[in-house]
């Protein structure tokens, strides 16, 4: 999320919250995708990660020098935390925003086809690796770092992550990698209604494991094979089970808003922003808030921008605010982020594609889908459920994607369906993954050594 909400209405009641989340229901004429994905930025000299204000003493510049070079290369404006520029945006598009190890992220604009995510891929990749190159960075499109430890990793100055930091490893072992060692990719998709939205969740929910096999791009840690095809993913089974996970209550009857709402408000709080200065309540009931009881901040009264950034703080595989986020896949290429739109957009916007997804995942119950959810980071694809290899599994869900976006018939200027964006994804079933690519080299040609990845997996 590239920007903290700033909207300061006060909320008077809890339907206000459930409100909050059907004002995002649009008409199908009005529904947008919109792609997020973080990537490590290096230097070239000796693949060392890069820090917010570089490296003075070989006369290297940092993260803020890349913010700066894309600030002028784009014209979009700055975002600033306590005087330091974080991240930049374009008044209803795009954003540029930086987790905290210094991953930079591109939060792309909604847009209408994945022919136009595409071009907006290619054109942002052109545009910071310019900016990058004068300043010796390249960037790295894995879903963990293969090589820096967490005291290596740079920390960038933005407040919520201060927060996030002292609290995290008090909730799981896992928080601090998560936060500064992962890259992520993720697709922002739209819904019609409350039932709309529960079918598209309870879709992406059961099927977000296989799009972490399927999008699996982590197996290295400190230099070495991890054991795991994403050691991203197996982060997040310890980082704060309050706030991650497979939400079987999803699957339960009378799932809808307002049972979203009970969920978010049992969640603990981070932070509560007023004016420029984050407020630590690590830990907090956002309820309190409600009522001006918080401990912290007597007195103060939950606004809405209070709601929507508390739902920016909750992580589960996929994640309700006024639109879905599908948060299962590791970072990888250009055709890699592109591939978990498609897979997304093929199976969501169109309805007979939808019904038949849930057909591949309505007989899974909760105990199955979580078993999968755990399986899949050290067994990718030959994971099994109900009896049946995710691989097969993954061939009729591309299938199904695949007869989706070619029914929706958005043509590049060559006549071509949003389809071709799965062509990848058959290519992993039938062969192997990124993460199973890169371990055969690293045992073959690179003969033990990670550093070659930060040139196969550069952008």
């Amino acid at each position: 999320m590239a920007r903290d909400v700033t909207d300061e209405t006060p909320i008077a009641s809890r339907d206000e919250l459930v409100a909050w989340f059907a004002a995002g229901c649009k008409p199908p004429s009005a529904w947008r995708l919109g792609t997020e994905h973080e990537k490590f930025p290096f230097y070239l000299s000796d693949l060392a990660p890069v820090p917010y204000e570089g490296r003075p003493d070989r006369d290297q510049r940092g993260i803020r020098a890349l913010l700066e070079g894309m600030r002028a290369k784009t014209g979009w404006a700055s975002i600033e935390d306590k005087g330091f520029l974080i991240g930049l945006f374009e008044e209803g598009g795009g954003a540029i925003s930086l987790e905290p190890g210094g991953q930079f992220e591109l939060s792309g604009a909604p847009l209408e086809t994945l022919h136009e995510t595409a071009a907006e891929m290619d054109s942002h990749l052109a545009d910071v690796k310019e900016v990058a190159a004068r300043h010796g960075i390249g960037f790295l499109g894995l879903g963990m770092s293969p090589k820096w430890t967490l005291a290596q990793t740079p920390v960038m100055p933005k407040s919520r992550y201060g927060i996030m930091t002292g609290y995290m490893p008090k909730v799981g072992s896992r928080g601090l990698d998560m936060m500064y060692r992962t890259c992520t990719v993720q697709v922002n998709l739209d819904f019609a209604s409350e039932a709309d939205m529960v079918r598209k969740l309870r879709v992406s929910i059961a099927l977000q494991p296989l799009a972490t096999a399927l999008f699996a791009n982590s197996p290295f840690t400190e230099g070495r094979p991890n054991g795991r095809l994403s050691e991203r993913s197996e982060i997040w089974r310890d980082t704060d089970n309050h706030r991650a996970g497979m939400l079987p209550f999803v699957f339960e009857d009378g799932m809808g808003f307002d049972r979203y709402v009970d969920y978010a408000l049992g969640v603990p709080m981070y932070f509560v922003k007023r004016g420029a200065v984050y407020h630590d309540v690590a830990g907090a009931d956002f309820r309190d808030l409600l009522a001006g009881g918080l401990e912290a901040l007597p007195g103060q009264r939950a606004t809405m921008s209070d709601w929507a950034n508390h739902l920016s703080t909750i992580f589960p595989e996929v994640r309700l605010k006024r639109y879905l986020e599908m948060r299962g896949a590791d970072v990888g290429g250009r055709d890699h982020i592109v591939a978990l739109s498609a897979f997304f957009v093929g199976l969501l916007y169109d309805g007979q594609a939808l019904d038949a997804a849930w057909d591949l995942a309505k007989g899974w119950n909760a105990e199955q889908r979580q078993s999968l959810r755990d399986a899949v980071p050290v067994q990718g694809l030959d994971a099994v459920i109900a009896g049946r290899k995710l691989r097969d599994i993954a061939r009729e869900a591309i299938a199904i994607s695949r007869h989706g976006l070619a029914r929706r018939r958005r043509l590049d200027t060559r006549g071509r369906d949003e389809s071709l964006y799965l062509d990848l994804l058959d290519e992993r079933v039938a062969g192997a993954t990124a993460a199973e690519v890169w371990l055969d080299k690293f045992r073959g040609e690179w003969r033990g050594l990670v550093d070659p990845v930060f040139t196969q997996a550069a952008f």
